[in-house]
């Protein structure tokens, strides 16, 4: 992706091997490239998806035969809140083992981190898949069918290689460090509102024994009455993969996992948008907070946050 430079006081997000800063231009390395994408970004003929992206998709298909199978299922469970919960456990284990084994089998050695089974290290300490097979288990939990498996990978501390899909809608969307977003075959933009009126928000909602819900509720005050929308679906991954394709024109969370992120902020960024933490940093995949917009919207975003604090 082309890429402009920006001065230390104004870097925000995305994917840097180095950031430039002090009056001396000294050199630090950085997690994430900061940038700020230009909007002459090549769109080009549709770019196929790569050898290493297709490793990923054909993983995330396979486990999504046996979520699509089980969430057909989830509906007799009502009855029993005891049971429906135990059922949707073990979909969500069985759809990481699926995960895990598929990719294991075509990348032997690369660490592995998933929401179920935590960090297991491999023996290749350059690359680390982020996993979560099942983003949105609540609503899966209740039938609606608002939810994701989300696979990226990590190389040298940055995500290179992103896939987010909705089983049920067949929404695929992936996307390679350099080569933009797509969904399907459709390559992916945010959106170009500038103001914050026109624009529909997403976001998180605290709930029962999770979240700060003192706080999100002074950053609600501080957005909603400034915007046109704010929209809670309950799957942060949907959510930034709906930013990358321009349907939501911002998302911020906090309290999230890296495997909720880890692909939607590849997403983002590769179809031209910024990607911080919640404080304008680069914590995302550490911290559990994230902002995400273009490139007008995320400063005015951050600004509403800074002042509920």
């Amino acid at each position: 992706m082309l890429a402009e430079p920006l001065s230390a006081a104004a870097l925000i997000v995305c994917n840097p091997h180095i950031v430039r800063t002090g009056a001396a231009g000294l050199c630090r390395p950085a997690p994430l490239v900061r940038f700020r994408p230009l909007s002459r970004h090549p769109k080009g003929p549709v770019t196929t998806p790569s050898a290493l992206l297709k490793v990923m998709i054909d993983a995330v298909r396979k486990a999504a035969r046996g979520l699509t199978r089980d969430f057909g299922e989830v509906g007799e469970l009502q009855v029993s809140k005891k049971g429906a919960a135990d059922f949707v456990s073990a979909a969500d284990l069985k759809a990481e083992q699926t995960l895990f084994e598929e990719l294991e089998r075509v990348r032997p050695g690369y660490g592995f981190l998933g929401e179920e089974r935590g960090e297991i290290p491999g023996t290749d300490k350059t690359h680390r898949w982020i996993v979560d097979p099942l983003d949105g288990t609540t609503n899966f939990l209740h039938g609606i069918p608002h939810f994701a498996i989300n696979v990226a990978l990590e190389r040298d501390g940055i995500v290179v290689a992103a896939v987010t899909y909705n089983p049920v809608t067949h929404d695929l969307f992936w996307a390679e460090r350099g080569r933009g977003a797509f969904m399907n075959d459709k390559r992916l933009r945010v959106s170009v509102r500038s103001k914050l009126d026109e624009s529909v928000i997403a976001t998180g909602i605290p709930f029962l024994g999770h979240g700060q819900h003192a706080r999100f509720l002074k950053e609600l005050h501080q957005i909603s009455q400034r915007v046109a929308g704010v929209r809670r679906f309950g799957a942060a991954a949907l959510d930034l993969a709906w930013v990358a394709a321009g349907r939501f024109d911002a998302f911020w969370e906090r309290d999230l996992g890296a495997w909720d992120i880890a692909a939607g902020l590849l997403l983002v960024s590769e179809a031209g948008g910024m990607v911080t933490d919640a404080e304008g940093g680069d914590a995302m995949l550490t911290g559990g907070s994230i902002c995400a917009a273009n490139s007008t919207l995320h400063p005015l975003i951050l600004e509403r946050l800074k002042a509920a604090a």
